[in-house]
This record gives structure tokens, C-alpha cells and sequence, in this order.
């Protein structure tokens, strides 16, 4: 069995992340947020996939959020640019 992943969360580490969930412009930085809290008050990353969030997610996309946090905040929860394909000729 997998072990349990927990977050501990300092007061201003919680501060941020609750000013993402309430103001920030991106909707998936606000979901992500609300994953976070949620794991930081006991519920198992799992669960918020399954059913903590307003659309269902994969266990391994809360994981990584988890892991991208952990280790660079809130900047690192951003997403990266996509590439732009170019026409064909």
C-alpha cells in the first residue's frame, strides 16, 4: 500500500494559498490552490482527485501538483507556455 502524503503548511504558506484561491485570474491556479488546502487539512490526495474538486482528476495530476509546490511554491503550480506549431506550407 502506498504511503500517505501530507502537507504541513506554514501560516503564510496557507495565507498564499488561500489569497490564490479567492483572487487569482487563472482558474487552474484557483483548483490547484483548493487541492493544496485541502491535502494541508487532512484529506488524502486521492480523494480531493476523486472527489474534492469540481471535475474529477487523476490521483497522479494532484501528485504532481503536490510535488511541484513542495518544491518551489506557488510560482512553480503555474503552467508552462505551449508551444506554437507553425502552418504548414
Amino acid at each position: 500500500m502506498p504511503k500517505r502524503r501530507y502537507l504541513r503548511l506554514s501560516e503564510n504558506q496557507r495565507a498564499e494559498l488561500e489569497r490564490v484561491l479567492r483572487r487569482d485570474s487563472r482558474p487552474y491556479m484557483r483548483e490547484r490552490a483548493s487541492a493544496l488546502l485541502q491535502i494541508a487539512d487532512g484529506r488524502s490526495a486521492h480523494w480531493v482527485a476523486r472527489q474534492g474538486l469540481l471535475r474529477a482528476r487523476e490521483p497522479d495530476t494532484v501528485y504532481r501538483w503536490l510535488d511541484a509546490y513542495e518544491e518551489g511554491g506557488v510560482e512553480a503550480l503555474t503552467q508552462q507556455p505551449r508551444r506554437q506549431r507553425g502552418f504548414s506550407p
